[in-house]
């Protein structure tokens, strides 16, 4: 019987036999990074549609609440929701009832903003624009800004409540980084149910 220590008969085919392993390995290792970059995109895609349906039915859920009477400054807060989003940095922008950039050259100020009720719309940096209907009744959304009581309020019903509004003031757009709890109340003015930010 031969002694393990003194058998050298394979000897010479152990560093052949590494290399071919360690070579496999990164083989492997290589394939596994490039499924996981060519998936990634795509599991994001999934967590952002996913967090902007939630929010969707958070909106369309509060609709048929009790809307806060924006000329009385003392009447009791309308119905309320918040939104918590976490998108990832390829996100631009979130946006409510409003395309701020329907040129989609990235620019949000550099030409008028397009109303579009009962959308909302994100955006991401390479340009790539999605948009998802709230169904149900015609949601008005409504930039929100606090007065000097520190009441939340339509933005622009401080200057004179008969001046239709711009269109800045009647979407709202939250622009990158898009990561937080966001409150949405249920307010009316003139006549006019508004989903307004508190951001």
């Amino acid at each position: 019987m031969k002694n393990l220590a003194s058998d050298t008969t394979a000897a010479d085919t152990i560093p052949l036999k590494l290399i071919v392993y360690l070579g496999l390995l990164a083989v492997v290792m290589i394939l596994a990074i490039q499924a996981w970059h060519t998936a990634s995109p795509v599991l994001e895609e999934a967590q952002t549609k996913s967090q902007v349906e939630a929010a969707s039915l958070s909106i369309r859920s509060i609709q048929e609440g009790y809307a806060r009477d924006s000329v009385e400054s003392h009447s009791p807060e309308g119905t309320m929701c918040t939104l918590k989003f976490s998108f990832p940095a390829a996100v631009r922008y979130i946006s409510f009832g409003v395309d701020p950039d329907p040129e989609c050259n990235g620019q949000l100020n550099d030409s008028e903003w397009v109303t579009e009720n009962n959308i909302i719309i994100y955006q991401y940096k390479n340009g790539v624009k999605k948009r998802l209907f709230i169904e149900g009744k015609p949601v008005h959304f409504i930039k929100g800004e606090q007065d000097s009581e520190g009441i939340w309020m339509p933005s622009g019903s401080q200057e004179n409540s008969l001046t239709p509004l711009s269109l800045e003031k009647t979407g709202v757009v939250i622009e990158y980084p898009v990561s937080g709890e966001f409150v949405f109340e249920l307010v009316m003015q003139n006549g006019t149910r508004y989903t307004m930010s508190h951001f």
